[in-house]
């Protein structure tokens, strides 16, 4: 019994962790049919159209009504012409601040950008910071494993718990267990978008940038500086791959025998708190 009891706990504890960001709640208000060439029910199938997509993103609280919202998304159909225009504006629900417009037309609903107009419209609302947390990454290399533990913290500073370096030269491997502190930037997508790399398209959740200093490390791992790494997560937000770059933490100097490449770095990630 009580061994099923600490199960229990401990998966509750890591569900709770993933999950316990605050998401953004947003009201879609029902469009209004304007000008008297848009029927009401064409007003209200848009309205449940772009409700539908930002469900569907994962990402938003999506709601119907301003009651508990933090933003609020209002606007009507129309038509010029021969066209239907979809029109709206974000509001900040407290401030009643005006924070950005978004706008598309087809010569039919059905025709209607719902995905531009949905990540137009929201593009004001701040995403939930999903690295905050402790991840750990592994390497597995013939002599052992080179492992990374780093804190990343709300307030964007890392503790660096460990930071192994390894470098391979001559049949004879050198190992440091490095540690330290830093920064780090992130900035999340509410939907996947697509980078270049290598000539590839990949698609991403978010970019993060690193700034760590570290002591006890190979001489060229002492300071890790870098930008505009494309982050993915998998479904529920417990592993991350960086899947432009790396953390670099050592080199191989002797061939595809001992590690496919010349340079190792940490990529792949996983929720450890």
């Amino acid at each position: 019994m009580k061994k099923t009891f600490l199960l229990l706990f401990f998966v509750f504890f890591a569900f709770f962790s993933v999950f316990a960001q605050k998401t953004p709640v947003v009201a879609i208000i029902p469009f209004e049919a304007s000008g008297g060439r848009v029927t009401p029910e064409e007003a209200s199938r848009v309205t449940g159209l772009v409700v539908n997509e930002l469900n569907s993103w994962g990402s938003l609280k999506i709601l119907q009504s301003e009651d508990g919202a933090e933003y609020v998304v209002r606007g009507t159909l129309s038509r010029v012409g021969k066209e239907y225009v979809l029109s709206a504006y974000l509001m900040d629900a407290n401030s009643k601040k005006r924070l950005n417009d978004a706008a598309e037309k087809a010569t039919s609903v059905a025709d209607i950008s719902i995905f531009s107009f949905c990540s137009n419209i929201v593009q004001s609302v701040p995403l939930p910071n999903y690295l905050i947390g402790t991840w750990q990454s592994t390497i597995n290399m013939p002599d052992g494993p080179v492992v990374c533990i780093v804190e990343l913290k709300s307030d964007r500073t890392a503790k660096v718990e460990r930071y192994d370096t390894w470098e391979h030269k001559n049949k004879n491997s050198l190992r440091y267990e490095g540690y330290g502190t830093g920064k780090y930037s992130y900035i999340g997508f509410f939907v996947r978008r697509s980078i270049t790399v290598d000539s590839k398209q990949v698609q991403i959740d978010a970019m993060a940038g690193f700034n760590l200093t570290l002591e006890e490390t190979l001489p060229e791992q002492t300071s890790v500086n870098l930008s505009r790494l494309g982050v993915q997560f998998n479904s529920d937000r417990s592993a991350f791959t960086i899947v432009s770059g790396s953390l670099p933490c050592g080199r191989n100097y002797d061939g595809p025998s001992v590690y496919p490449s010349a340079y190792i770095g940490f990529t792949q990630f996983t929720k450890i708190k």
